[in-house]
């Protein structure tokens, strides 16, 4: 696949969105981990519009919520729009708490269609990579970032999967998600 111009205008649109945002709890740019999300979408298969949703997915949500939506729908068009509204776990400010946001985007995935799936799925396989790197680094401080506990984000994490295997979605991008979940729980285990 040759990537048209229009992925080049979503990541200069996911750069602009993003711009003052740093992963949470360091000092990289927001943007690396949506380039590492629409790498991954674009190796495990996806087409133009889900690598574009994957560079865009986390705008509507962190980054002007409805309002943001409307103009990535303008922009980009629909069929972007609905995989990152679907991506999007809350777009509501204040956040509803984490469990009751965690529960209802679970219910959400098991009705998504693949697209959806396969952004997701990128999503929270660089997210937990990113976890576990920075637990290496600096250990249970870590734990100090989220707003849910680390055995919280085991169960959410192992829940996904489960998800995401139901729905059929085998690719490399789950297989590697599953063994991400394990190494979490041996580090969730081991400083219990």
């Amino acid at each position: 696949m040759i990537l048209s111009a229009r992925f080049d205008e979503a990541v200069a649109y996911a750069h602009q969105a993003h711009a003052d945002q740093l992963r949470k709890g360091t000092d990289v740019p927001y943007l690396s981990h949506l380039l590492a999300v629409a790498a991954l979408v674009l190796e495990s298969g996806g087409d133009e519009v889900e690598v574009i949703a994957a560079l865009l997915h986390d705008a509507a949500e962190d980054q002007g919520g409805s309002e943001r939506l409307a103009d990535i729908r303008a922009r980009f068009g629909d069929h972007v729009a609905s995989i990152v509204e679907a991506c999007s776990d809350t777009m509501v400010t204040p956040k509803p708490p984490w469990r009751e946001r965690k529960e209802s985007y679970l219910r959400h995935l098991r009705g998504c269609d693949e697209a959806v799936l396969r952004v997701s799925a990128a999503d929270k396989l660089h997210n937990l990579r990113c976890m576990l790197s920075d637990w290496k680094t600096i250990g249970n401080r870590l734990w100090d970032r989220f707003s849910a506990p680390k055995r919280a984000q085991l169960w959410y994490y192992s829940e996904l999967v489960k998800v995401y295997r139901a729905r059929g979605q085998n690719s490399f991008v789950v297989d590697e998600l599953e063994l991400a979940v394990e190494l979490l729980r041996q580090v969730v285990e081991a400083d219990s």
